[in-house]
């Protein structure tokens, strides 16, 4: 997809690409939103840095974008914890996925899926700070969800992460507001990625039904909307997110969620 294809905006005028001279972080680059998001990040400018724990996977994402590849455990914490990252956009993407109910979710799961969602995002943002503050300018997107606002059973470790990255990313708005640096959250309904699809047989078993019926009976059963959301359209609201325009934006939830929580 172009950037004229790709919606908001395609170009500053003069025909300056509108994130041209920013560089930009997101985490769960190989694939799925978070290389959808680098696609288009790149294509109005920035220079992008795709980060996954999947080395072969994440450097081939960064050469069909033109961008830089950086293999990075984000469950390894302390090693994130000394570091500084000189970027002016930061997507905090990676994500994983368990159903179970609480009464069978292995705490080591719960702590997992804490660290790699709400942890790590942490340690990026203190991370990512000191050279936004120092410049003026930041954008920080996080990866959230409608579970973020809502809850869903058999979820108990993904709907806690993501409503404690909601909190964070708000306090971030409030502490970054004076510094020039934003901090929104992106709230997502099922994404045909294969963090959604591969949930598709664990539904299946847990609501009694064929797999075939997980979509439409199970996954779209909220929407008004019966279809996933494309990667795509996720990374376009990310996008204007990163924009110059979007700088009176801060503290915010966007849903793209085809109805799920009208």
């Amino acid at each position: 997809m172009s950037a004229a294809s790709a919606g908001y905006p395609p170009a500053s005028a003069g025909g300056t690409l509108p994130l041209a001279g920013r560089r930009a972080l997101i985490t769960g680059g190989a694939g799925g939103i978070g290389l959808a998001c680098g696609r288009l990040l790149a294509e109005r400018g920035a220079h992008v840095i795709l980060a996954d724990i999947e080395a072969k996977a994440v450097q081939s994402a960064a050469r069909e974008i033109g961008g830089e590849a950086l293999v990075l455990d984000l469950l390894d914490t302390a090693q994130l914890e000394d570091r500084q990252f000189d970027v002016d956009i930061l997507v905090n993407n990676a994500g994983m996925q368990s159903l179970s109910p609480i009464e069978t979710c292995e705490p080591a799961v719960f702590r997992r899926m804490m660290t790699l969602m709400l942890e790590a995002p942490f340690l990026l943002i203190r991370a990512s700070l000191p050279h936004m503050y120092r410049t003026g300018f930041g954008r920080i997107i996080n990866m959230s969800s409608v579970h973020g606002l809502r809850a869903s059973p058999l979820k108990a470790p993904y709907v806690a992460a993501k409503h404690g990255l909601e909190g964070l990313s708000k306090v971030t708005a409030r502490e970054g507001g004076p510094h020039g640096v934003t901090s929104n959250c992106v709230n997502p309904g099922f994404v045909s990625t294969p963090l959604v699809t591969n949930q598709i047989a664990d539904q299946a078993a847990a609501n009694g039904i064929q797999e075939q019926d997980v979509l439409q009976d199970v996954l779209l059963a909220k929407n008004a909307i019966k279809r996933l959301v494309e990667p795509h359209e996720v990374a376009s609201l990310v996008g204007f997110l990163a924009s110059d325009e979007a700088s009176m934006i801060t503290g915010a939830s966007y849903t793209i969620d085809g109805g799920w929580t009208a």
